[in-house]
């Protein structure tokens, strides 16, 4: 139904009508493919990856720990992931301004996966206008095997997709296990389930409805944009006026541009739109036109680049600058986030001492005549090497400590808390609180790794 039909018949909605995407070959279009599948790749293959006896990627939110390959994040440690987030939009943000929408053409999800289910789609249905004439005809026995096909595939897909983004969560090893055995539990299945279900409908059904009318950054990018920014964009100048003509004759010697108004640029699109009306928030820059395009000037003998990657800048005949305030401003940031980032990193302590008073307790009077305090020390190992410390106190004469045991091994990446108690003979000190300071020194009289200042309080009477 047409915008004309859906206002005659009462409704002020047209119905949206699915796109058939026609099959392009080029150079964009193959860089396009290797990005999707690299991607992919990583995305369902990273998770298998061991490192040191554990997956090398893991958000393990039971233990409060985010592996990744060799460095492991605490809560402690979570301003990094906060840090990356922001270099990562930071990212985004200049790639946008020099190449415009270049992460949607080429690695955005919605880009990724809905180039996995048209290429199902086009194994089980075929091409284009065959896709088209199956579903405009009748159920038959073939159109009912091709769209089984096609859902079973769809359905397996999504569904692998889900596990696979559990496991970055859950082991992936014990969480394949479980689910052969029908052992999942609920929230595993929930979320498996939920994120299948999405990436069927987003890229099964919605794909580029997501793109024009549910994804934030169509809406806000043009404040990133300037008549520098790369941009797929058709040169009217050399394509106007267009018309249709007999392959090998110019358009100029029948008053002509070189755009012989074949609309194949048009029917390529997965977006549904014209790119030779002009620059269009719905354009995700995938350059499937432009190879459409330069296949059809090829064919009548005339130069490429009529729909190109360029500016607006150069379509008017002027400069184009890729070192101007807002990249430089944009490059800026990122490379001294990068920079700090990096020296934060390599700042941060191997080990880490937290010291808990005894709540209950502010003291208690021993009947030697010592006060004893109880402490709850928790050490923090972030190395991935198994470290052996033993814990010392000081800033009082004559304070004393036990632990059990004496000598403390930390496993890789773990959190040990540990029983302290520290003792001072009722005369040593005057009456109130003093501040004392517990150190973790490696085993065998190596070097102080950690130290943590605590409150010890001394009777007042």
């Amino acid at each position: 139904m047409n915008d004309q039909a859906a206002t005659a018949n009462g409704s002020l909605y047209a119905r949206q009508e699915k796109i058939y995407a026609r099959e392009v070959q080029g150079r964009f279009t193959r860089l396009r493919r290797t990005a999707a599948w690299t991607l992919l790749g990583i995305y369902y293959l990273l998770p298998w990856i061991p490192w040191h006896g554990r997956q090398a990627v893991l958000f393990d939110l039971p233990a409060r720990q985010f592996h990744l390959f060799g460095l492991t994040l605490f809560p402690q440690d979570f301003f990094f992931l906060s840090w990356l987030l922001i270099m990562a939009a930071l990212l985004l943000f200049l790639s946008t301004a020099v190449a415009g929408r270049v992460w949607c053409g080429y690695a955005c999800p919605q880009t990724v996966w809905t180039e996995a289910f048209v290429w199902m789609e086009r194994i089980t249905e075929g091409s284009h206008t065959k896709r088209r004439r199956l579903d405009k005809g009748p159920w038959t026995r073939e159109k009912i095997l091709r769209k089984t096909a096609k859902r079973v595939l769809w359905i397996l897909f999504a569904a692998w997709t889900g596990f696979t983004f559990v496991g970055y969560f859950t082991p992936i090893h014990d969480l394949g296990a479980r689910l052969l055995s029908f052992d999942l539990g609920p929230w595993e299945t929930f979320w498996i389930a939920f994120y299948g279900l999405a990436t069927y409908g987003n890229a099964g059904h919605l794909r580029e409805q997501v793109c024009k009318y549910m994804c934030p950054y169509a809406r806000f990018q043009s404040a990133m944009f300037d008549r520098d920014t790369l941009i797929v964009s058709y040169d009217a100048k050399r394509g106007e006026p267009r018309g249709s003509r007999k392959r090998g004759l110019r358009g100029a010697d029948v008053g002509l541009g070189d755009c012989i108004d074949c609309n194949i640029c048009v029917q390529v699109c997965p977006t549904g739109i014209d790119i030779r009306d002009g620059l269009q928030y719905e354009c995700i820059t995938c350059a499937a036109c432009i190879d459409a395009c330069d296949s059809v000037m090829d064919k009548m003998g005339y130069p490429r680049g009529l729909i190109r990657y360029t500016t607006q800048h150069a379509l008017e005949g002027k400069p184009t600058r890729i070192l101007r305030p807002r990249t430089i401003v944009y490059a800026g940031l990122l490379l001294l986030l990068f920079a700090t980032f990096l020296y934060a990193l390599a700042q941060r302590a191997p080990l880490t001492v937290d010291v808990i008073r005894d709540r209950n307790a502010l003291y208690r009077e021993l009947p030697g005549g010592d006060i004893e305090t109880v402490y709850t020390v928790k050490l923090l190992n972030k190395r991935e090497q198994p470290v052996r410390v033993v814990l010392e106190v000081a800033g009082l004469p004559g304070l004393r400590l036990s632990t059990d045991p004496p000598q403390i091994e930390l496993p890789p990446a773990s959190v040990m808390p540990i029983v302290a108690r520290v003792r001072l003979p009722a005369n040593a000190a005057p009456p109130g609180g003093h501040d004392i300071e517990f150190r973790a020194r490696l085993a065998g009289g190596g070097e102080v790794v950690a130290r943590q200042t605590a409150r010890f309080i001394m009777p007042l009477d």
